[in-house]
């Protein structure tokens, strides 16, 4: 799989689904308990495959796949990695955080500038809010780059486990 350099912290990929959606169930059930090389988890239409707990760092990825069915009766699987869920509400919350600041700081230095007060203090919490949110992105693309390898990996085991139910 080919990771492209575009602006996108979660990868995606849509493939349709070459075989009927109750068999590659069964399959991922098979691999859940036959190998022990990754965490695979089952609910309803969504297949979960993360890296064990023991190999884990800080942004693992996980591999989240959905199968859907769309109004022509095509079963397609929709699939997007992205780092444990908990480590990604916390990037989302820093986000909103620092955009919320940013917006609070306009608004506090409009008044000062409309008020005829020196608005020296608000551009520079300003800057340091946008060199923040700078610092946030390049450790997201760190972040990306140290775990694609075991987005290869996993993509790999997806597409093992795909071969192996239409057999």
């Amino acid at each position: 799989m080919e990771l492209s350099n575009d602006i996108v912290l979660r990868p995606r990929f849509d493939e349709p689904l070459p075989v009927e959606k109750e068999i590659l169930f069964k399959s991922f059930e098979t691999e859940k308990t036959t190998q022990k090389r990754f965490i695979v988890s089952l609910v309803d239409t969504h297949i979960f495959i993360k890296i064990p707990k023991k190999d884990q760092k800080f942004w693992s990825p996980q591999l989240h796949l959905e199968i859907k069915t769309n109004e022509a009766s095509q079963t397609n699987i929709h699939g997007f990695f992205g780092p444990n869920p908990t480590v990604w509400t916390m990037f989302m919350f820093l986000h909103f955080v620092l955009i919320t600041s940013f917006l609070g700081i306009l608004a506090w230095g409009y008044s000062l500038y409309s008020l005829k007060q020196t608005i020296v203090v608000p551009i520079g919490v300003g800057i340091f809010l946008v060199l923040m949110w700078v610092a946030l992105y390049i450790g997201g693309r760190i972040g990306k780059k140290q775990g694609k390898r075991e987005m290869q990996l996993l993509y790999g085991f997806y597409k093992e486990v795909m071969a192996k139910a239409q057999i």
